[in-house]
């Protein structure tokens, strides 16, 4: 392809968009509860064994992945994938894991966005009703506070359209004056506002009497010391799922970041320092901001939930703080830029997606994507209007499927086409440019046996998990004889497989597009 590409205006750019892309919502209220309820320091022996054996492999591959892909003009995974996988297989079968896996990025990208960006308003609505203290009243439950809020359409689509707006003007600005120019102003933002939240709150003290034991120093030390009781099959594979999820990998979106470079910017560094600016967010931020505040007030019991700790049990204790309506708005804030950093990724995989299959220049593909989400979105905002109620079996459903089992699958076929198809020629593309260089034992060892055998078998068992819980029944366990939800998971299902079929068919013929020559011989024309 002849089409000149963008590129990224600085190396700083960069490395903020990408970590700005990986440091997202899981980070400051997904880890906090994963650990705590998962064995606190006994999580992490999971959780960093995780982030070795499969996060820090996978990311190089994405990284590499995606700069070969950009150098040939493409900015999708689809056919980024097909150019590896030609190289080991016909090319008749490399178009058919190419499909497959341009199907699961869409699905990701669009699916995850889907209710990602309805959290990202919440946010932004929290952070204006802390300030002007609607629900500081102590009189006010939290959590009906909640229920009320996103059955108020008002509220919710409000919000929600105030956040695409937002991923829509940065898209359309493009590469430099768009998605770098947000990472320059949030990323330094975030990390000051998650160090003034650090120093509040491991200032609080003891704010229950009746448990002077229950401090913030105590909230730490309950996240930091193993539970070894606690330490399971299930535990190990939350882990990993949020090795996954915060990394951003398995999603398509690194490789689209990646795509941007040139052909020999170092990735290796790049890599690393993207997923140190990850784990400082999460582990040391993240981890020391909503667990502890929770902690002091609530004790051990009450630091389990997942959305409702940031928005029924932490504005419970804002009000009860000095100044808590300040360190709510802060926080909130700080959910709403860490969101924006990493949806504006997944926003821009779809504006590269219909740019390379249509005549689109990228300020209408921002608007086609735009409505696109709209459409998706829609559902999410629909179910508690609808249903009256705040069980969001919809969102469920399609999280369950997109934002955990898609990602390891779509992770696995990256890995599977660099390290046993791409071959040896893997290694020395990881290696171009870089100031780092990756020892061929490690590409041996992990890239192409330990993350791939272990990939396989946390899916393996995840997959025998969830079907002994009846999962994967025509009407799952876990709603059966609820005729008001019933409609909701199945619309879910349909939705997220309806999706992935559209993003196959869409991947399949850009790719024979691009290569119809040497399909239609299924020999490869000319080499990597």
């Amino acid at each position: 392809m002849s089409e000149k590409r963008e590129n990224w205006g600085s190396k700083l750019g960069l490395v903020l968009a990408m970590a700005g892309n990986a440091v997202g919502l899981g980070n400051f209220w997904r880890y906090p509860y994963q650990a705590a309820k998962n064995g606190g320091g006994a999580f992490m022996l999971p959780y960093f064994g995780a982030l070795i054996l499969m996060g820090i492999p996978l990311m190089l591959v994405e990284w590499s992945l995606g700069r070969m892909g950009g150098k040939y003009g493409h900015g999708t995974l689809g056919p980024m994938v097909y150019l590896q996988a030609r190289e080991g297989v016909k090319p008749k079968t490399a178009i058919i894991l190419g499909s497959l896996a341009g199907g699961l990025a869409l699905g990701v990208t669009l699916l995850v966005n889907s209710y990602y960006n309805h959290i990202i308003g919440w946010t932004m609505g929290y952070t204006v009703l802390s300030l002007t203290g609607a629900y500081m009243d102590p009189e006010i439950s939290t959590g009906g506070f909640f229920v009320d809020y996103i059955q108020n359409p008002g509220l919710v689509f409000g919000f929600w359209l105030l956040a695409l707006t937002v991923l829509l003007f940065t898209a359309m600005g493009g590469i430099q004056k768009g998605v770098e120019r947000m990472a320059k102003i949030l990323m330094p933002t975030i990390y000051v506002f998650g160090i003034i939240l650090i120093i509040r709150t491991l200032t609080l003290g003891s704010p229950n009497p009746a448990h002077p034991d229950w401090t913030p120093i105590a909230g730490l030390n309950f996240i930091w010391s193993p539970r070894w009781a606690d330490l399971n099959w299930a535990a190990t594979m939350a882990a990993c799922g949020q090795i996954f999820f915060t990394l951003s990998i398995g999603m398509g979106i690194i490789c689209n970041y990646a795509s941007y470079l040139k052909p020999d910017d170092d990735v290796v560094l790049s890599g690393f320092t993207t997923v140190a600016l990850n784990e400082l967010a999460e582990v040391i931020l993240g981890g020391t901001i909503a667990i502890p505040i929770a902690y002091a007030f609530l004790g051990p019991d009450g630091v389990g939930a997942s959305i409702g700790l940031s928005f029924i049990a932490l504005p419970s204790l804002f009000r009860e703080m000095g100044f808590g309506n300040i360190v709510g708005a802060l926080w909130f804030l700080l959910l709403s830029f860490a969101g924006l950093t990493s949806a504006i990724a997944m926003y821009n995989y779809l504006v590269a997606l219909i740019m390379e299959n249509s005549s689109m220049v990228r300020k209408n593909a921002s608007i086609a994507v735009f409505i696109g989400y709209i459409i998706v979105g829609l559902p999410v905002a629909l179910e508690p209007i609808l249903t009256k109620t705040a069980d969001l079996m919809y969102f469920t459903e399609v999280d369950n499927w997109v934002g955990n089992y898609f990602l390891f699958v779509l992770g696995l076929i990256e890995i599977i086409v660099t390290g046993w198809l791409f071959r040896e020629k893997g290694l020395p593309e990881i290696n171009r440019g870089g100031y780092w260089q990756v020892p061929s034992w490690f590409y041996k060892a992990f890239i192409q046996f330990l993350t791939p055998v272990l990939m396989i078998v946390v899916l393996v068992m995840y997959t025998i998990d969830t079907a002994k819980a009846g999962y994967y029944k025509f009407i799952p366990d876990f709603v059966a004889g609820n005729d008001v939800l019933i409609p909701w998971v199945q619309a879910g299902r349909v939705v997220v497989f309806g999706v992935v079929a559209i993003g196959c068919w869409v991947t399949y013929n850009s790719i024979k597009r691009s290569y119809k020559e040497e399909l239609e011989k299924n020999e490869v024309i000319i080499r990597l």
